[in-house]
């Protein structure tokens, strides 16, 4: 059987696209004119970035077009773009409403909130007007940022269980092992100095074993996150990362959020959602205070890892912030530095704080949610961290 495929002008695609980024009228210089579903989605990206408020829209010019302020047509414009658009284009969209359209406070309401595709973004923004939440809406909200952190946790949890498990077991490694905890692999490989050829054996003269980390808490790890509100997303992946340690019995978690305030929220670590409604986003930023908190929790510092999760805009006193580093780091403390835990690409940060963290050895940097598993093991194994290249 033949199938027979309609041909595409090259040149008359280009048109169509550029079409679409220049949003139309005679001023665009495409000429090409729009219809069925491309009229559709022009329709779409016309309401969020053509506005009649004097600011530009898309091919520069002064747009009337807009969403509106009711409930209804939002949600109708939000069911169109994910019918056209893939997820991925929707959330950026979605966000972008958000910021250029004041688009938060209908967020508030039950129907918008069943509209929207839930992200990580959404979430925090949900969050930031937590406080003004009507009842009728939390239910809602709730639900809403169950489906992102459940989603977030089928996609972490597993890969940080194995990948810390075995971090734990190697930190563990004991020189007279009982024998069914003798790791042969590693005893073999470092007595290969004593082979016997006549006997064609090896006669250990060291084994190496492994501790059984699950029987008892050999690691303490103290998440300290900024809850400023730029720190949004680092929030969400925090949250549920604490989750995911808190499962492990080998490691007794606690998890700290601030602002210019500190909160213990390590009694609701079953539950990240009860976490991330725990928090207050928005607010200054006490980074002294938080560690001063996070310090007097410490009871075995050789064991602990500390991990600071912020963009470091100090609003406490910077020479305190750094001696409380420094003497945790000297007590034996694992201290690692995060400048956003999200896959959002380079954060704004004060560097002038970040090369202070660095020249004591607890260099700053930002760091996705699929490398978080290898710098927590780097840390509990006492391992110099994989710093990702951003350059």
């Amino acid at each position: 059987m033949t199938t027979v495929t309609e041909s595409v002008d090259p040149a008359q695609e280009r048109l169509r696209r550029w079409r679409l980024v220049l949003g139309g009228d005679a001023a665009d210089g495409t000429g090409c004119a729009l219809s069925g579903q491309d009229a559709a989605m022009d329709g779409a990206l016309t309401a969020l970035y053509g506005r009649g408020d004097g600011t530009k829209g898309r091919g520069g010019r002064d747009r009337s077009a807009g969403l509106g302020a009711s409930a209804p047509s939002v949600a109708r414009w939000l069911g169109d773009i994910r019918t056209y658009f893939p997820s991925s284009v929707v959330q950026v969209m979605q966000r972008d409403a958000i910021d250029r359209l004041g688009l938060s406070a209908l967020l508030l309401e039950p129907e918008m909130l069943e509209a929207v595709e839930a992200d990580v973004h959404l979430v925090g923004t949900l969050l930031s007007l937590n406080k003004a939440m009507p009842e009728t809406t939390k239910e809602t909200a709730r639900a809403v940022v169950r489906k992102v952190v459940e989603d977030l946790e089928k996609r972490l949890a597993t890969r940080t269980r194995a990948t810390l498990s075995g971090a734990l077991d190697r930190s563990a490694r004991i020189s007279r092992p009982r024998h069914h905890d003798i790791d042969w692999n590693r005893t073999i490989a470092a007595n290969l100095k004593h082979y016997l050829p006549e006997y064609g054996t090896i006669v250990p003269e060291r084994l190496i074993g492994y501790g059984r980390a699950s029987q008892s808490v050999k690691k303490e790890v103290v998440l300290c996150i900024d809850q400023s509100g730029s720190m949004a997303a680092s929030v969400v992946y925090a949250s549920v990362f604490g989750a995911v340690l808190a499962s492990m019995r080998s490691i007794d978690t606690r998890l700290v959020v601030f602002d210019t305030a500190v909160v213990d929220l390590t009694d609701q670590l079953d539950d990240p959602v009860d976490v991330l409604f725990g928090t207050q986003l928005g607010g200054g930023t006490d980074i002294n205070r938080a560690l001063a908190y996070c310090q007097s929790q410490i009871t075995r510092p050789a064991e602990t890892v500390v991990v600071l999760i912020s963009d470091l805009y100090e609003g406490g006193i910077r020479d305190e912030m750094l001696k409380r580093v420094a003497a945790m780091k000297a007590s034996g403390v694992q201290f690692v530095t995060l400048l956003a835990l999200s896959d959002e690409g380079a954060p704004a940060y004060d560097r002038e704080h970040a090369a202070a963290l660095a020249a004591l050895g607890a260099p700053a940097f930002a760091c996705t949610p699929d490398l978080f598993p290898d710098i927590m093991a780097a840390a509990i194994e006492k391992r110099p961290l994989p710093i990702p290249d951003t350059e």
